[in-house]
């Protein structure tokens, strides 16, 4: 099942990859499997594969680019840029600042062709809003990308009502990322009825919360990767969340469905103008989400998600605070 991203935008499947967590992100890397997902998502006709060019210090390119060698034209490949890494103790990695600046962009677009093994990236757009550099200056460097055939399409993420009409006002805006799921809605109040006037599509991330609307996770000591850090995962708020996780599997054994592709058909029912990218590294759990496009809602299956589970019912924020300030720019 495809869908139209944005007004006039291209047709991408409706569920596409988010291929985040196949360079180690949740436990060591499994190439050849992270590839096989890849090659399945492809081989069933779902070719929005999702990346950013700090994935893995580049390794996340590398692997789609060799998923995609010899059938580039199945794929449509969706890059995030301009989020920096610092290094940490321990030989870590760390989450650095933004950086939107055109030179930086110019520059970064090249290392993802390369490592990609491709002249050309579907959509292209910032991880973040660099609050430090008019977003009208960020859209205009990626608008010559587009102008020089480098770039199709250019997207936006995590960038508050405000910024997508002042991007929108220098390039057409193609798609916006951001995370939207059962538990995560505050796009709905500013954001979502933004892109829908302006005719943008919605990325929507994480529909599973990072896996726990899965139902996989039974306590907080399950968790032993960077989601312990996350607030939703810790203490009394996993307690209260799998509370609500309990509701959900009651409700998809119900309708002969996993938590999961509940969880994920709610996402897609929320408009046509909407696709989501749920991540795996295992074609497994990749052919379980992309089942969820055959779970048909009713009204019924709306109103009753809607009662255990209202917008604002989730315990803890998406990310640890001080990457929260980093959203909605």
């Amino acid at each position: 099942m495809n869908r139209i991203l944005g007004i006039n935008g291209p047709a991408v499947s409706a569920i596409g990859l988010g291929c985040y967590g196949m360079s180690g992100a949740y436990g060591p890397a499994d190439e050849p499997t992270a590839i096989a997902t890849i090659e399945r998502a492809l081989e069933l006709g779902h070719n929005f594969l999702d990346t950013a060019d700090f994935y893995g210090t580049g390794h996340n390119e590398r692997l789609i680019g060799r998923a995609i060698r010899g059938k580039r034209d199945q794929a449509f490949i969706s890059v995030k840029s301009g989020q920096l890494l610092v290094p940490g103790p321990n030989k870590t990695v760390l989450i650095g600042p933004v950086n939107g600046r055109p030179d930086y962009l110019r520059n970064a677009v090249l290392y993802s062709l390369e490592r990609l093994g491709t002249d050309y990236i579907d959509l292209y757009g910032t991880a973040r809003v660099d609050p430090q550099v008019p977003i009208e200056e960020t859209i205009g460097a990626i608008a010559e990308l587009v102008q020089q055939g480098l770039v199709r399409y250019i997207g936006l993420s995590e960038a508050s009502a405000a910024t997508i009409r002042r991007a929108a006002a220098v390039h057409p805006i193609t798609a916006l990322q951001m995370e939207y799921s059962l538990w995560s809605r505050e796009l709905e109040a500013e954001v979502l009825p933004t892109l829908r006037e302006l005719g943008i599509g919605l990325v929507g991330y994480s529909p599973l919360s990072r896996g726990l609307l899965s139902g996989a996770f039974k306590a907080p000591a399950d968790v032993q990767d960077y989601r312990q850090h996350m607030p939703r995962f810790q203490g009394e708020n996993f307690l209260k969340n799998r509370q609500l996780i309990d509701q959900l599997e009651t409700l998809a054994a119900a309708k002969g469905c996993s938590p999961s592709q509940l969880a994920i058909a709610w996402v897609l029912a929320q408009g046509k103008d909407i696709i989501t990218i749920p991540g795996t590294k295992r074609p497994e759990r990749l052919e379980e989400n992309l089942a969820a496009e055959q779970v048909r809602l009713t009204a019924d299956d709306l109103r009753n998600l809607e009662a255990i589970m209202p917008a604002g019912s989730v315990a803890g924020t998406r990310y640890p605070a001080k990457a929260m300030q980093h959203l909605n720019n």
